[in-house]
């Protein structure tokens, strides 16, 4: 009987899992609205209320929340949908700057969160961290949300740069050949469905970690409240 691969690599999804965005709801589609008018006024744009409410169907419909899809579609292209028929010479990249500026989000990370990747960097894990970009939302623009968190990874994957939203589970297969690593090795830590279901179809262990006190039977293989208790799964491993 081959002997059970030890965990050495620890992957963690970002929203909810380590950090959230203060006072944001899980789905951001109620924000448009209001966003579609900053950007209207801010770069004087003259777009009538059809203009907007035809861009926020549109936007909507990207929204894997409304459409569910895997693969992923870059922000350009998306906004580019979004304002072909504005009539403007603004450039695109300036559209969703100033369309995520509106919504002035502020980064919370988890009191556990930095201290937990400091305890797994000093034992001498790899981590890893995988996470889906909102809609429409630039990778740059995520990272410089969650600067204080980079350092404590050993590599980034997002859907932008992978390619694919989870649960596909191309973003933990270019994990793992990054590292050189079979799935026996990997650990996937995240707050939700999807997080379970891309260790599953990639063939890892999965931890769900319930922060609000839910109890959820997602198919995980453990449960844990805080970080706390993912430090005391691998410690038996």
């Amino acid at each position: 009987m081959a002997e059970t691969q030890k965990i050495k690599i620890v992957v963690f999804d970002l929203g909810r899992t380590l950090m959230e965005y203060k006072g944001m709801k899980l789905s951001w589609i109620s924000y448009y609205k209001n966003s579609f008018d900053y950007v209207n006024e801010k770069l004087s744009l003259g777009l009538s209320d059809k203009q907007i409410e035809e861009s926020i169907a549109i936007l909507t419909d990207y929204n894997p929340r409304i459409k569910p899809r895997e693969k992923e579609i870059a922000p350009e292209t998306i906004f580019a949908d979004v304002t072909a028929k504005w009539n403007t010479d603004v450039p695109v990249k300036q559209i969703v700057d100033t369309f995520f500026e509106s919504l002035k989000l502020e980064p919370l990370f988890y009191d556990d969160s930095i201290p937990s990747l400091k305890v797994l960097r000093e034992k001498g894990y790899k981590i890893a961290a995988l996470t889906d970009v909102a809609t429409a939302m630039p990778d740059e623009l995520h990272k410089r949300y969650v600067a204080p968190l980079l350092p404590y990874f050993d590599l980034y994957v997002s859907s932008l740069s992978c390619g694919y939203k989870k649960p596909n589970p191309k973003g933990l297969n270019d994990i793992a050949a990054h590292f050189g690593a079979v799935p026996d090795a990997m650990i996937m830590v995240g707050d939700d469905l999807r997080d379970v279901e891309v260790a599953r179809r990639f063939g890892c262990a999965s931890v769900l970690i319930e922060r609000t006190g839910e109890h959820r039977e997602l198919g995980q293989t453990y449960t844990i409240s805080n970080l706390d208790g993912l430090l005391q799964i691998l410690a038996r491993q």
